[in-house]
């Protein structure tokens, strides 16, 4: 179940969350290749936020799944999420950091022949 985190600085007070969350489901679904009904999001406004020692519309977002990431995966993810809380929340994309984690990653499989 993948799920997708974010933190924003700006207010969302008279944003249409509902799109946003909207938009931001079927990105994470289509990107990440998983049914809709498994993705979770969060998004919470007006936190206390800086970004590059100003106080400007900045996120941060981190996102976390069983497996289907890889580095084509990220960069999607980085560009669609960026895109969109741009388009939604005046967010520049240069303002926002993605943190990826697959929780799979780094796992090894078991030995099939443990007397080696």
């Amino acid at each position: 179940m993948p799920c997708l985190d974010i933190s924003t600085n700006v207010n969302l007070h008279g944003v249409d969350t509902d799109s946003l969350l909207s938009d931001l489901t079927k990105a994470v679904s289509q990107i990440v290749g998983k049914p809709e009904n498994f993705v979770m999001i969060l998004v919470k406004g007006s936190v206390a936020l800086t970004f590059g020692g100003n106080k400007e519309p900045a996120a941060l977002g981190e996102i976390v799944a069983m497996g289907g990431i890889d580095s084509e995966v990220k960069r999607k993810l980085i560009a669609t999420i960026g895109s969109i809380l741009e388009n939604k929340l005046r967010i520049p994309r240069t303002r926002f950091v993605l943190k990826v984690f697959d929780t799979t990653m780094g796992r090894r499989s078991p030995n099939p022949n443990p007397k080696l």
